[in-house]
């Protein structure tokens, strides 16, 4: 059966030519292989000499005896050197082997055949160099035939896959790799060999036989030719990349742990509310980190309970019977909205774990991993239910300042990497890190509701009455997202009906504030009930706020006008810090409800708004002056007259201030929800807080409103009396025909002895003239007014005193007693209680003799 030759014949490789020699010695036929060999056309060739064609001169002698011995009938084989014709003749060297023959009359002739040596020394070098490389490669070579089976593997190949090298030919992929990279090898060789395009850095799974691990391997391919370029296979060059691999994998596993560290950092304890910053531990680790994740938190943690260290979480206090009661806060999945069965105490009918739903309370069995974690605070192994979808379980403890907080578990389901070393590690700083702020959440959530029990434990309980006045008040603190401010306001009672309004705003947040707060409402009332002028009650209190701001509570005497820092030595930050949060603005008026005129000072605060009957809201034109623990700046008054059933509101900077609006729109949104100034107060403190866009939460609100309401013209008595002695007698005259008129006879003879006691001390040690003034509202009052300046004093008296024993029995006589200092004298007041219909107390033994 006639074929062509097969691809990668020995013919594809070296040049064999033929020619013939008749009897005469000359050449008789020249084939092609012999003109491509020689470069010498076949009409050019035939009647030639061989020799004196082709052979050097000087060998040309010799050749003539050979080609006589063969037209002889000897066979001979030899090397014959050879130069083609030309002037750049290449020398060559031809192996030929002649063999003696016949022409058809008998005559001797010569066929010869000749191959080029020089074709065969370099088949016989490539062959040698290709069999070195591909002997002796470090790498697994191997040749595909057409039809894709082994035709021809290395010693390396054999030695990874088992056997001699010879065992591999006529083996396919498949008795090497699974049918998915079978099946992707057998796709790529087909590429490769109709194309002819290489491929490099083919990336294969697969096993070795003996060994369960998967190999990892880098193939390059590339199409085979023969001599005459046709295709005759596909070489491929295996190289074991495994642990190229697998470091590849620890690298990008590393930077996916920074990563997933540093997402930590910036998305984690955002938020200062437990089960928020829970969620945010969540939202980072799946999917992450892990396919499934939840967190438990200690009930006690997030019910506040002040408990001793180990009750709810410190190392090793885990108690006997179980864990301490867990809340399940937080639960994220990547692949089911089921909880993963990993966890704790419950069990279904079958006979399954099942995990406590979310915002349940639960406990772990003692002997579980999860409370085991609990217990010693490292992280430990839960291993997966072999009837469900997780693979494996880190029970991690979130640890904060050695203290156990709760637990989180990340758990990977079947088909996912299980967790290794570093990810034991990953997984205990991203609990650590969730620990740290869900503590720092707790510690802040627990000095905010400190400072927010002081803060209203400081603030006027009910809505505060005073005389002539009706009163509403609001207080609003920012949210659990916000600390608490400084924000107070008070309403004070003064001597003769009047009445004191504090609104003010410590700089500053959190407990200090509040405490600080506390401080200066305490300094203002017992500045109040000194009896001082407004603008003389806000230079002391910024005294006060001074000291308050100086470390040690010194009194800064600087004379720069402002706060002094002390020693920039030793704790400057922490000092400059206590004087910004003592700093605080204030606005304080006295109202008097006889006059209906109130005063105004002001430090720095907002100021009062103004809603007279039929007429727009107004702001008073209050002096703002410094806020106080600035210092420095004297504080000015204003006295306002205010009409019947006009309305007064003190605010603090929350109401009216905003990031979305400026301060200026604010104050004009407050005078628009005043328009009604008629409807009930409480009403209209509703009104304003919902009308107006005080982003409620970023800052606490105090508001304090008063309608004007003055005391009626017959609720005041009021007389001037001459300075001499018979103005006693005129006095008490006149107080008991006023208590007539006002029903009042069970309070006569007590103010008659009172007011005949304040008048004669007035003329005793008084100056000018004198002025009598009886008041009725919830209690009776009686002020004696002088021009003097001398303050009665309150003293013992001794036995053998004649006198000295008036303001004795002043004290003993009323309610309350005391003196003030006016713009033109003094004014000594007592107080009396309305008669109830109650017998008077009697008086003691011990009360009486006091006055002797």
């Amino acid at each position: 059966m006639w074929q062509s030759s097969p691809p990668g014949s020995i013919y594809d490789y070296i040049r064999v030519a033929s020619f013939s020699i008749g009897p005469d010695g000359l050449i008789e036929q020249w084939s092609r292989r012999a003109a491509g060999l020689f470069g010498i056309a076949a009409h050019e060739a035939v009647g030639r000499d061989p020799v004196e064609t082709f052979m050097p001169a000087e060998l040309r002698t010799g050749g003539h005896r050979r080609v006589g011995e063969i037209l002889d009938g000897k066979e001979w084989t030899g090397l014959v050197p050879f130069r083609m014709p030309g002037e750049n003749a290449v020398h060559g060297l031809a192996e030929v082997y002649v063999m003696p023959s016949e022409t058809e009359s008998g005559e001797p002739a010569a066929l010869c055949i000749v191959v080029d040596v020089r074709a065969l020394r370099r088949i016989e070098t490539d062959l040698a160099a290709s069999q070195a490389i591909f002997g002796q490669s470090p790498f697994g070579f191997v040749l595909f035939g057409t039809d894709f089976t082994v035709v021809r593997a290395n010693q390396r190949f054999a030695t990874v896959f088992g056997g001699q090298a010879d065992d591999h030919r006529g083996r396919t992929v498949d008795d090497y790799l699974a049918r998915p990279e079978a099946e992707r090898l057998t796709a790529t060789l087909r590429r490769v060999l109709e194309t002819g395009n290489s491929v490099t850095d083919l990336q294969l799974v697969g096993t070795t036989p003996g060994d369960s691990e998967s190999r990892h391997w880098s193939m390059n391919l590339y199409r085979v030719h023969s001599g005459a370029g046709r295709p005759i296979g596909i070489a491929g060059l295996a190289t074991d990349v495994t642990r190229r691999h697998i470091a590849a994998r620890e690298a990008a596993s590393a930077r996916r742990n920074l990563a997933l560290l540093n997402e930590a950092g910036a998305r984690i304890g955002n938020s200062l509310d437990l089960e928020t910053t829970a969620r945010e531990l969540l939202g980072v680790a799946v999917p992450g980190f892990c396919d499934l994740a939840s967190v438990d938190l200690y009930q006690g943690l997030l019910t506040g309970d002040e408990a001793p260290p180990g009750s709810w979480g410190s190392l090793h206090h885990e108690p006997v019977g179980g864990s301490a009661e867990l809340r399940r806060v937080a639960f994220a999945s990547a692949v089911s909205d089921a909880l993963p069965a990993t966890a704790p105490d419950s069990a279904s009918t079958d006979g399954a774990i099942t995990p406590p739903a979310l915002g349940a309370v639960h406990r772990y069995p003692f002997n579980s991993p999860c409370s085991i974690a609990l217990r010693t605070g490292h992280v430990e192994d839960v291993p997966g239910d072999d009837r469900g979808f997780v693979q494996s379980t880190l029970a991690v403890p979130m640890v904060a300042h050695d203290t156990v907080v709760g637990l989180v578990q990340f758990s990977r389901t079947k088909g996912s990497e299980p967790f290794g070393e570093r990810d034991r590690a990953l997984a205990t700083e991203l609990a650590a890190r969730a620990a740290v702020c869900i503590d720092n959440a707790r510690l802040y959530r627990r000095e905010h509701e400190r400072a927010l029990i002081l803060q209203r434990s400081l603030l006027p309980p009910g809505d505060p009455e005073a005389a002539g006045l009706d009163i509403a008040c609001r207080y609003l603190p920012g949210n659990t997202a916000t600390e608490v401010g400084g924000d107070w306001f008070d309403v004070i009672e003064l001597p003769g009906h009047r009445t004191a309004l504090v609104v003010g705003d410590v700089m500053g947040r959190g407990l200090r504030a509040a405490v600080a707060m506390g401080e200066l409402r305490t300094a203002v009332r017992t500045l109040a009930l000194l009896d001082l002028e407004p603008a003389e009650v806000l230079s002391a209190l910024d005294e006060v706020a001074r000291g308050l701001g100086t470390p040690g509570g010194s009194t800064p005497s600087d004379g720069l006008g402002g706060a002094q820092w002390p020693s920039r030595a030793s704790h400057k930050a922490r000092d400059a810090d206590l004087s910004e949060v003592y700093l605080a603005t204030c606005v304080y008026a006295v109202y008097d409800p006889v006059t209906r005129r109130c005063t105004f000072a002001n430090a720095g605060h907002l100021p009062p708004v103004v809603v007279e009957p039929g007429e727009p809201a107004l702001l008073l034109d209050v002096p703002p002056g410094m806020p106080l623990g600035v210092g420095g700046e004297p504080f000015e008054e204003v006295e306002v007259e205010l009409k019947e059933g006009a309305l007064l509101a003190l605010y603090t900077d929350g109401l009216v201030e905003s990031r979305d609006h400026p301060l200026d729109e604010g104050l004009q949104a407050l005078r628009n929800a005043l328009v009604e100034p008629e409807l009930p107060l409480e009403d209209v403190c509703d009104h304003v807080l919902t009308t107006l866009d005080t982003r409620h939460g970023e800052d606490d609100i105090a508001l304090l409103m008063a309608r004007i309401q003055g005391l009626p013209i017959d609720a005041v008595g009021d007389w001037r009396l001459p300075r001499e002695p018979r103005s006693v007698g005129r006095a008490r005259e006149l107080a008991r025909r006023q208590l007539l008129a006002w029903e009042l006879d069970d309070l006569v003879d007590t103010t008659e002895l009172l007011v005949s006691e304040l008048v004669t001390n007035a003329l005793r040690y008084g100056e000018g003239e004198i002025r009598l003034r009886l008041l009725r509202d919830r209690t009776l009052v009686c002020e004696v007014w002088d021009a003097g300046l001398v303050q009665p004093r309150r003293r013992r008296a001794h036995d053998t005193d004649e006198g000295g024993r008036g303001l004795q029995l002043v004290g003993l006589l009323s309610a309350a007693w005391g003196s003030r200092r006016t713009p033109r004298g003094k004014t000594v007041w007592f107080e009396l209680p309305l008669p109830d219909g109650a017998p008077a107390a009697e008086r003691t033994v011990e009360q009486l003799l006091s006055m002797f």
